[in-house]
This record gives C-alpha cells, structure tokens and sequence, in this order.
C-alpha cells in the first residue's frame, strides 16, 4: 500500500473509531446519576428500561442488577432488561443523571422524581414535580438547551 494510501486509510479508520466513541463520551458527560447514598441505587431503583418497553414505572427487583460506570447499581424487572441496559445505558438511563432537567436549565440540580417521567426525543427524563413535567412538555427543546449549557458545571458540585 502506498504512503498517500495508507494515510488515508488511517484518517478513515480515525474518524470512524471516534464516532462510535461519541455516544459513550457523551454519557460519561452525564454520568453523575441520581442515586440513594445509603443503599447506591440508581433512580431509587427503578427500571430504566421499563420506561421504554411498558411504558410505565416499574420497581427493579435485587436479583437483576447492574453496577454502572457511573458506580450506581441499576435494578430492572427481569433479565432482558438488564442485558439491554448493559449493552446501552446511553440509550436507556435517564437523560442528566434523572436530575430534573428544568431545574437544570435554571442551574440547579434537583433529583428527578422516577414517577414523574417523560419521554421526548427517544430519551428519558424524570422531574421534581407535575408542573416541572409539564412546563417541559411544552417546550422541551428550550429546557434542554439551558440545561446542557449549565450541566457541565451543575456536575460539579453533584456530590
């Protein structure tokens, strides 16, 4: 293979291996979760993906857990959830850690309530209260924004 050849083969494999890095980069951004301090678990242990495929809150069971990178244990429903939560938390865990994403955007971090979700985008959110939710709903790309803008700094003072 020539020089020229081989140089662009590098650059092509380059860019490719850091796309497929960037949904993990992006997660790891985010990875101060929501989490009970006494007992570690994540969304009080709540099933994430359930959220996805019943549409509902479900309460995760001990026997199926996950330990995140992100040092949270995760509790799901059954095995199959579990597995698609292993192989993908930046698809199924909360979007900002289940904290409150409009009280994010004000610049505080409030922990979300997991009974109090939405789903906008393909991602999970959990909020404080009702009107949170609801005040979301209305606009949620505004919400987002403000709260991307300020999370980077809201992680910080997360304990």
């Amino acid at each position: 293979m020539t020089a020229p050849r081989q140089r662009k083969q590098c650059r092509r494999v380059s860019l490719s291996a850091a796309l497929c890095l960037l949904p993990a980069a992006l997660f790891a951004a985010e990875s101060k979760v929501s989490s009970d301090p006494q007992s570690g678990l994540a969304i009080s242990g709540f099933d994430p993906v359930a959220y996805f495929s019943d549409a509902s809150p479900v309460l995760g069971k001990a026997g199926y857990e996950h330990r995140g990178d992100d040092g949270a244990t995760w509790r799901f429903a059954n095995e199959g959830n579990r597995a698609a939560f292993a192989g993908h938390p930046e698809i199924y865990a909360p979007r900002f850690g289940g904290y409150d994403p409009v009280a994010a955007a004000r610049g505080a971090s409030v922990a979300g309530h997991p009974q109090i979700w939405l789903i906008s985008g393909e991602r999970l959110y959990l909020f404080f209260s009702v009107a949170a939710r609801d005040a979301f709903a209305a606009e949620p790309q505004r919400f987002i924004g403000a709260a991307e803008r300020n999370w980077p700094q809201l992680i910080k003072t997360i304990p």
